[in-house]
């Protein structure tokens, strides 16, 4: 006698491969894909590390193109720096125009005396004033190489400063125009001769007239007179 089962269904497992579920695709094939995705993945990092590798590449050869080139004037060769532009030489330089010398025909000599009549033991104080009769500052030697102070009495030579004079030397000033320069002389009241021999004879007071005349280079002034009391 057969029995009938309860289910009426067949409980048996379907045949095929021990183990793997009903509806997936065979293991070979998920292999296979997994395969293809890796190669493809690696393709693609190829190809980026690729293309980087060009683009670094020609970013080099421009840097070192724009080097060989730089508009500054450095060599791309070795890296060296520009020379520095050169110094202009003193000679571009424009100087400065020198003072002239003050035209004697515009120079003025003049001689004066600081009192008109010195008492006894008083000594007259001689000066000498040089100005500048031009437009423009000059420059005028006020030295003892170019001076001399003279006092007179009628024909007789008293006294000149370069007699006895030991040494002398340059002194050059600048004048603007307008502007004058005095150099101040006190005389003894002594007589000297050229060449600085000795004098016995002393001036006469007693209300004696005077004449003095100052002269700077080849310029002389007028007489000034004073008297001695």
């Amino acid at each position: 006698m057969v029995r009938q089962g309860t289910s009426g269904k067949n409980s048996s497992k379907p045949k095929g491969t021990p183990g793997r579920q009903a509806g997936r695709p065979p293991l070979k094939a998920v292999y296979r894909r997994r395969r293809l995705f890796v190669a493809v993945v690696l393709l693609l990092v190829a190809s980026v590390a690729l293309g980087g590798f060009a683009a670094v590449s020609a970013a080099m050869r421009s840097s070192e193109q724009a080097s060989s080139t730089d508009p500054a004037g450095r060599d791309g060769s070795d890296g060296a720096a520009a020379k520095p532009e050169a110094t202009p030489s003193a000679s571009a330089i424009p100087s400065t125009p020198a003072t002239p010398t003050c035209d004697q025909g515009l120079v003025t000599v003049s001689a004066s005396t600081d009192k008109a009549a010195y008492a006894a033991g008083e000594n007259p104080l001689l000066s000498l004033k040089v100005t500048n009769g031009g437009k423009v500052a000059c420059e005028v030697n006020l030295g003892t190489s170019q001076m001399e102070y003279t006092v007179t009495s009628g024909s007789d030579r008293i006294f000149s400063s370069v007699d006895c004079q030991v040494e002398s030397g340059d002194l050059v000033k600048t004048i603007a125009p307008g502007q004058s320069e005095t150099a101040n002389f006190p005389w003894e009241r002594n007589r000297s001769v050229p060449g600085c021999g000795p004098v016995s004879a002393k001036p006469g007071a007693g209300g004696a007239y005077y004449m003095f005349v100052a002269r700077l280079g080849t310029k002389s002034s007028t007489k000034a007179v004073f008297q001695l009391l």
